[in-house]
């Protein structure tokens, strides 16, 4: 049994502390819920002890573990358990640490007057913005049994194709990482073994080639700033990603992703392919179109399609076709508005919204491996560049010196 320590509040909202002993953290919180105490925080004093033994890696959450929660979750409710019951049974026999704090945080969340996809949302490094709409729809249209399974569908889908990517781009990674390992090795090791050399050339009259400066430049630059420059690098890569947090920063890296060369068609069909299934899957369920746009915005992944579907949902305000202000807006292809259009004018278009996101779908996967097949060839180009940099850099100023000679 372990002593630990809490802050929590109490039924009538006074806050207190102390301690509580339990076989591990799960239990120590169920006790606490039994106690009618809401925890706030849970510490096990074992695990802050400043010790080497205690170091561990981060528990990491799956977009498989998630799948397998939301099935979970469906099929509870489908058999009719109520959802804190539901959550409950959930959290007992997650075998994920961290899912199960997390589940019975929403478990808490719940109880407490929060529904569902809000309790998730405090959850947003596990739960996704897709996961969220998909989780909202399911509230509004009282469907959401249907909506987590869908849900499930679509992150293991997204599991599969991130593990067909990854399985792929390891030989070009590590061919990466060792290329880069060796040619920075060379450039500040063996180049100036040739320096003495190189002076002798200089001092001879006999002027450098281009490429052999900029290598001695290089290695000079490696050998005394070396480390100045990768703490200026974790300073512009800090830097970056505080910018990329506000809404100017993230609407920015949007319209990058966007004008990506390969990359853009890429994301770009991503969002208008999550844009659609959602869309149509409330659609298809009942929910009127003016909400459905506005839950199905914040699904796409992308502020200037966000920023299109709510313009649009104004325009559906005020009277007029969906298809207007998204074929103003130039993000949506001529041939997904034109069957928009027609959708619109025969009453089909949830049916049609859901097709469009699986012809995308698919599309999206015969770019992907494309793109990682050409990833391959590309490395080995670059890696190949950087070691005849080198080479080239220190046997030509010989070259040219038999050359002379001769």
């Amino acid at each position: 049994m372990t002593d630990f320590t809490y802050t929590a509040k109490s039924a009538t909202g006074e806050k207190c502390s102390g301690k509580i002993a339990a076989a591990n953290r799960a239990e120590a919180m169920r006790r606490l819920r039994a106690q009618s105490l809401f925890p706030m925080s849970l510490v096990d004093p074992e695990a802050v002890k400043p010790s080497w033994t205690t170091i561990s890696l981060p528990v990491r959450v799956t977009k498989e573990q998630t799948a397998d929660f939301c099935t979970q979750l469906a099929d509870l409710l489908t058999n009719g358990v109520p959802m804190l019951d539901s959550l409950k049974i959930l959290a007992e026999a997650m075998e994920n640490p961290r899912l199960q704090e997390t589940t019975l945080r929403m478990h808490d969340a719940v109880s407490q007057g929060d529904s569902l996809d809000e309790a998730m949302a405090r959850e947003s490094t596990i739960f996704s913005e897709l996961t969220l709409s998909m989780v909202r729809a399911g509230q509004e249209g009282a469907f959401l049994e249907e909506a987590l399974q869908r849900t499930a569908l679509f992150l293991r889908k997204q599991d599969e194709m991130r593990g067909k990517i990854v399985g792929a781009l390891t030989y070009p990674i590590i061919l990466g990482i060792v290329g880069t390992i060796i040619t920075s090795l060379m450039i500040v090791f063996l180049v100036p073994k040739f320096q003495p050399f190189f002076d002798r050339l200089e001092q001879n009259g006999s002027g450098l080639p281009l490429i052999t400066v900029l290598l001695l430049g290089a290695s000079h630059v490696m050998m005394h700033y070396g480390i100045f420059l990768i703490l200026g690098m974790l300073g512009v890569g800090l830097g970056i990603q505080r910018f990329l947090n506000t809404e100017t920063g993230r609407r920015g890296l949007d319209t990058v992703k966007l004008k990506t060369p390969m990359l853009g068609s890429i994301f770009h069909d991503a969002a208008v392919s999550r844009a659609c299934r959602v869309l149509g899957t409330l659609l298809r369920n009942g929910v009127p179109l003016l909400k459905s746009l506005k839950i199905s915005s914040g699904s796409t992944g992308n502020r200037l399609l966000e920023e299109v579907m709510l313009k649009s949902a104004e325009n559906v305000t005020a009277g007029d076709s969906l298809s207007k202000p998204l074929a103003a807006s130039g993000l949506i292809p001529p041939q997904i508005m034109a069957m928009i259009r027609v959708a619109e004018e025969s009453n089909t278009l949830d049916e049609v919204l859901v097709k469009i996101a699986d012809r995308i779908d698919n599309r999206i996967e015969r770019r992907l491996e494309v793109l990682v097949k050409m990833i391959e060839p590309m490395m080995l180009i670059l890696i190949g560049s950087m070691v005849m940099f080198v080479i080239v850099g220190v046997l030509l100023p010989v070259f040219d010196l038999n050359s002379s000679v001769g």
